[in-house]
């Protein structure tokens, strides 16, 4: 079953603006660890990296529900790589908390992200998903 969908635009110039104006100080307000090291190594798409990133906190806040408040903040949500390579979350905090609340006794989560982009646009997609677990 579904329990949550959540979408967002981000434009990557806005993205790039503040980078220019903040810095690291706005990188480390916003993004994790690994999120700002996979930037890194992508110095001419740099931007368009953290803007999907961006879009993905944004679209799972309305996922589930909350936006960024009731303990949710975005450095809780971190986009890392299955090693598929397919993009999925990453959560701690606030954020994990508020995932582990809608989970349905006898469920098991999944969580669907998509990323894309196309300049001066990035998009996220996120879906959660509860399936039941066999029974013991």
């Amino acid at each position: 079953m579904i329990l949550g969908i959540g979408s967002d635009l981000c434009n990557i110039v806005r993205i790039q603006a503040s980078l220019d104006r903040f810095g690291a100080r706005f990188e480390q307000r916003v993004f994790t660890d690994a999120e700002r090291a996979r930037a890194d190594r992508r110095p001419f798409t740099k931007a368009g990296t953290l803007a999907k990133r961006f879009a993905a906190k944004e679209a799972f806040s309305k996922a589930v529900g909350t936006g960024f408040k009731a303990g949710v903040f975005m450095r809780d949500i971190g986009v890392i790589n299955a090693p598929s390579g397919a993009p999925t979350l990453s959560l701690t905090g606030g954020a994990k908390a508020r995932l582990d609340a809608m989970v349905p006794h006898g469920h098991a989560l999944r969580i669907h992200l998509t990323l894309t982009d196309d300049h001066p646009w990035a998009q996220a997609f996120v879906i959660i998903e509860a399936i039941p677990e066999p029974a013991a």
